[in-house]
């Protein structure tokens, strides 16, 4: 039969924070401490000294427990949820004041097939015409330098209020520029509000 290893060969706890000590340690590797107490003498330790080791022993397994049940709260919240929904750019309701002569953009790439639908009104002065032209990137960045950018992928000539359905016919950023067709004489601001909401053609196939 072997006999026991010598009490000297066993870890000890710190008689302060009670963490375990290899053999032979003089201070305790964590807090400092003199003279961790072996395992072997633990049952002949002052009572106040067992007493404090056990509770931190129960703090520390309490902390851990909160750590871990944390954690999985936390993962398990994430896993539930999905992934964060991004509103679309092209998915909007605002009203804007544009100044005479000038104009507005709402842009973001849209998928071809895919299609915005909305709906526009003239909110103030009421019967005020509102122009809405839909640029793809080509388009706009002509408008940009100045040149004409072509015939529009969508075009509306003016009016005081109405519908926006466009179906893109191939992926792309598109620019849906809604302006104040009056001379910047006239002095007119016109309070228009925009609604747009992005229409996957995969999701709904049955839109008509």
């Amino acid at each position: 039969m072997t006999d026991p290893a010598p009490p000297s060969a066993e870890w000890g706890a710190c008689r302060f924070c009670g963490v375990a000590n290899p053999p032979h340690a003089v201070k305790c590797e964590i807090c400092g401490a003199d003279h961790p107490i072996a395992a072997a003498e633990m049952a002949t330790a002052p009572r106040a000294v067992r007493r404090r080791i056990r509770l931190t022993g129960w703090l520390r397994t309490f902390v851990v427990v909160v750590v871990v049940v944390g954690l999985a709260y936390t993962l398990l919240g994430v896993v539930l949820s999905g992934p964060p929904n991004v509103a679309d750019p092209l998915t909007t309701a605002a009203t804007y004041a544009i100044g005479p002569g000038n104009s507005t953009v709402i842009s973001g790439e849209i998928t071809g097939g895919d299609f915005i639908i909305g709906n526009w009104s003239a909110v103030s002065p009421p019967g005020s015409n509102v122009t809405i032209a839909v640029y793809n990137q080509t388009q706009w960045s002509s408008y940009l330098a100045g040149a004409l950018p072509g015939q529009p992928q969508w075009y509306n000539a003016g009016a005081t209020a109405g519908r926006i359905v466009f179906s893109a016919p191939v992926t792309d950023n598109y620019y849906f520029v809604v302006g104040n067709p009056y001379p910047i004489s006239s002095h007119l601001t016109i309070d228009v509000y925009v609604a747009t909401e992005y229409q996957s053609n995969v999701a709904d196939e049955g839109f008509g």
